[in-house]
């Protein structure tokens, strides 16, 4: 029932009539049933994706469908889906029901994609491992003795597994590039900014950016072309005419790449360093013009980014106090004590530890030494950026330090988790688009994950690239 490439060809066989959608649908249900102990779903939308389909089989049929029809998509449990569950993988919001539906899941719907169901995170998008989930953890489906990657870990493993054909994810430093690494899948992280943010829960609001999973380039450049685009109902969204990205995949030119050279410094796994080189040396054999590049302010990215993006959390998240929406304890004697004991029955150890910590370099007295210091630190990541991208088109770098590591092997340690995210913050901190390119596997059968990172709004020289790595690879 997946042995289509992408939806261009499921939607060819679906008005061939060689698939069924209903069956297609009812395939991936299965499978998700069969393959339950990987957690990757909250929910599953049974009979609402089984009824949707008649309706999407008959345009298809009359060729009045939207460009996602026949598409089946699932979503992270941090986008608002009205009348469905909406808890962030968090107790404080277990009985929670959204009143309204995000804008990207909307543009989906408009589209004619089926939502299948919302996809297990680390709670409040907080987490590299898909440890941190009040639903439990998500497994690997190449190894299910590892971590899937987070936050966005069940979304990655709902399209590595055949739950689905695309996903959607949350990327707040690194929340689709790592899992998806991980999972080896594509998993795309757009401009800040491109993709409206309404409907979904903040953790960091500077940083936090909607995008897609995929199995393939080009259903991952269709979704963007869906999501993207202004919004009213989002003062951060920009008002940019959005390219067409699956024509720019025709484009194979020969692109000017940049590899900085602090990304391949010591604690780099070999065999990744090894797979990324070899494909670098490739392209050059192909004839794309490599340089190597320097990004100096690369060793300040995770502590700038957890100073940032923890201080923006403890903000976001004074909204859950028991009082409005979500859990309220039983047991109190004044609103003071309601407000402490929802929120420690609420929330888990690590959205409690960020939100601790954004609270401390908030705070009087050390708020310039860390906060304001940590925002400038920002603008100067930014310019090496900047200063690189007048020089190249792109820049390849490791998706991540390591492959997917064991379940609990981090867990006791926050800094080596955090350090996880060490190639991915970057891109947050500067509000670029990055993608992660699945180039293989280890000696232990573990994918291993490229990343393209371009100028803001440069996601089609990113989707031209990777297609062309894609062709190179499966060719």
């Amino acid at each position: 029932m997946t042995f289509y490439k992408n939806h261009k060809e499921k939607l060819g066989l679906i008005r061939s009539g060689k698939l069924k959608l209903v069956e297609n649908v009812q395939h991936f249900l299965k499978e998700i049933e069969k393959q339950k102990e990987l957690n990757a779903f909250n929910f599953v939308f049974v009979d609402e994706a089984i009824q949707s389909v008649k309706n999407i089989e008959g345009k298809i049929k009359n060729n009045n469908h939207g460009k996602l029809a026949g598409l089946v998509i699932a979503i992270k449990d941090v986008l608002a889906f009205k009348d469905h569950p909406l808890t962030c993988s968090s107790n404080i919001l277990k009985n929670f029901t959204s009143l309204y539906t995000a804008t990207a899941v909307q543009k989906l719907l408009d589209e004619d994609a089926i939502i299948i169901g919302k996809t297990n995170c680390d709670e409040f998008a907080m987490g590299s491992s898909n440890e941190n989930s009040a639903f439990g953890n998500v497994l690997n489906p190449v190894d299910k003795n590892h971590v899937p990657g987070g936050s966005s870990g069940g979304s990655a493993v709902a399209v590595a597994a055949n739950l689905c054909d695309v996903s959607l994810g949350t990327d707040t430093g690194g929340s689709i590039r790592q899992p998806a690494a991980f999972c080896g899948v594509y998993g795309l992280k757009p401009t800040y900014g491109i993709v409206s943010r309404f409907g979904l829960t903040a953790f960091a609001s500077s940083f936090d950016t909607i995008g897609p999973f995929s199995k393939n380039v080009e259903d991952a450049a269709l979704v963007l072309q869906v999501i993207a685009g202004k919004d009213e109902c989002d003062s951060t969204s920009v008002d940019r005419k959005i390219p067409d990205y699956l024509s720019s995949l025709e484009n194979d030119r020969q692109l000017k790449i940049g590899i900085p050279k602090e990304y391949f410094a010591d604690g780099l796994d070999e065999e990744i360093k090894t797979a990324i080189l070899d494909t670098i040396d490739e392209l050059k054999l192909e004839g794309f013009e490599i340089k190597e590049v320097s990004l100096p302010m690369t060793e300040y990215t995770i502590a700038t980014y957890y100073i940032l993006t923890t201080a923006e959390a403890s903000s976001n998240l004074a909204r859950f106090d028991g009082a409005r929406y979500g859990i309220r304890s039983k047991i109190y004697e004044d609103l003071n004590e309601m407000y402490v004991n929802s929120r420690t029955e609420g929330f888990g150890k690590e959205v409690k530890r960020r939100i601790m910590l954004g609270t401390y370099v908030l705070s009087s007295g050390y708020y310039d030494a860390y906060y304001r210091k940590a925002q400038k630190v920002r603008r100067l990541i930014k310019q090496d950026f900047d200063k690189v991208f007048s020089e190249v088109d792109l820049i390849i770098t490791p998706t991540t330090p390591t492959t997917a590591f064991k379940i609990g092997e981090k867990s006791s340690d926050p800094l080596q988790m955090y350090l996880s995210d060490v190639y991915t913050t970057s891109a947050n901190l500067a509000g670029i688009p990055g993608m992660n390119i699945p180039i293989g596997r280890n000696s232990e059968n573990l994918p291993i994950g490229l990343q393209i990172l371009s100028q803001q709004f440069d996601e089609e020289k990113i989707f031209q690239l990777a297609a062309h790595l894609q062709n190179e690879i499966s060719g």
